[in-house]
Parts: C-alpha cells; structure tokens; sequence
C-alpha cells in the first residue's frame, strides 16, 4: 500500500477533473495510463472516501468482471457516493465476461428485451447460456423475458442460476422476489427482497417491498 501512496492525490485530482467537465474519456485514458485494476481495487477501501470515489468509479470505466467481487462490497459502503458508484460500476462489468462476440450478443439480448421483444430475448439468451453457461447476465435477462410472459417459475430458475454464478447479482435476486409475489409466495418473496438488500442497500422500492410483506405476514 505504502507504494500506492504517492498516486493518491494525482487520482482524487483525475476524479476532480472528471467531476468539472465530465469528460469520461480524459479520465479513463489517464487513468489507464498509470492505474492498474489491482492498484485500483486496492485503493476502493482506503480511508479517505474522495479516494474510494475515485477508485469505484475507475472501475466502473476499466474494469473487468474480476472487480465484481470489489464492486460488491463497495455496496456497503459508508459514504453514499461510493456505493452509488459501485451499483453503476458494477452493472457494467456485470456484462464485461466473455468474448467479443459474446458480448455483442448480450447487448442485442438487453435491447430486444428494452424494446419488449421477449420472444426473441429467450431465443437469444438460451443461444448465449449454451455457448457461455456461466455468463450470468444471460440468465438474468433471460429471467426479464420470462417474467414479462407471465413464466414465473421458469424466471425464478433462471435468476436462482443467476445468482449460483454471481452471488452479488441484486438485480436477480429481487427479481426472484417479484416473481414469488407473483406466484403468490410473499414467505419466499420476502426472504428475496431481505437477501437484495443485504447486497444492496440503496435499493428504496425493495425496502418498501420488506416493509410492506413484514406487515402483512405479521397480521396472518
């Protein structure tokens, strides 16, 4: 760490920069001049929050899907920024795995299901997880699809793999909530929306969701 300490302010400079102009550009070719992703992996807990800013939005730009891990927990974080930092960051590398043409097939995966083309989602999305079983944002938006058909239960398969492959996949697992809600399953709907929070905190329409399915089973 005491290696690290000199790039320290030069980072929180780069992060300032960004914050005037948001030239997204200027800062991750800077920051990629002299970051490594371990470095800036390292600096996402250092004590100062500018700096952890700096770093968790870093990775957002340049990491890989090995900084998932770190994006996770940055989740947690104390200071509010940060953790909305990681949650943009960590979608993004949610969807950097893969090869090139894996990836090009992921994005025309989440377009179709943007433009509610959920046929062809599933038909897409079962292509990737054949060639990529472990790519699991193909599970998740194969969920999407299904659960925008009324295929609850396949979609609450789909999120559960999902969540097999990558454990901090909040966007899954409340899903899965929504899904049991469906089912008429607020027992297993809440336990999901309690678990997305544990993963996430800043997710307001869930917590509501807890609060509300709490009530309701107490007064059963």
């Amino acid at each position: 760490m005491a290696s690290d300490s000199p790039r320290l302010p030069l980072l929180s400079i780069l992060y300032q920069k960004y914050l005037n102009n948001q030239d997204a550009a200027a800062f991750i070719s800077k920051v990629a001049q002299r970051y490594s992703q371990g470095t800036l992996e390292r600096l996402t807990v250092h004590s100062s929050p500018v700096v952890r800013r700096s770093a968790v939005l870093a990775l957002g730009f340049l990491g890989d899907y090995d900084a998932n891990p770190v994006l996770g927990r940055a989740l947690l974080d104390k200071d509010r920024t940060v953790r909305i930092l990681a949650e943009n960051g960590i979608r993004s590398v949610w969807s950097r795995v893969g090869n090139d043409l894996q990836r090009q097939l992921l994005a025309a995966i989440i377009r179709l299901n943007t433009a509610q083309h959920y046929d062809e989602t599933i038909q897409r999305a079962s292509e990737l997880i054949r060639q990529a079983p472990w790519f699991a944002e193909a599970w998740n938006q194969r969920a999407v699809a299904h659960y925008a058909q009324g295929l609850f239960a396949e979609s609450i398969r789909d999120c559960h793999q999902a969540l097999e492959i990558n454990p901090y996949h909040f966007v899954a697992v409340a899903g899965m909530g929504q899904a049991y809600l469906q089912l008429q399953n607020p027992v297993s709907a809440l336990e999901c929306f309690r678990r997305a929070l544990r993963l996430n905190p800043d997710l307001e329409g869930v917590r509501i969701q807890v609060a509300r399915l709490t009530r309701l089973i107490e007064e059963r």
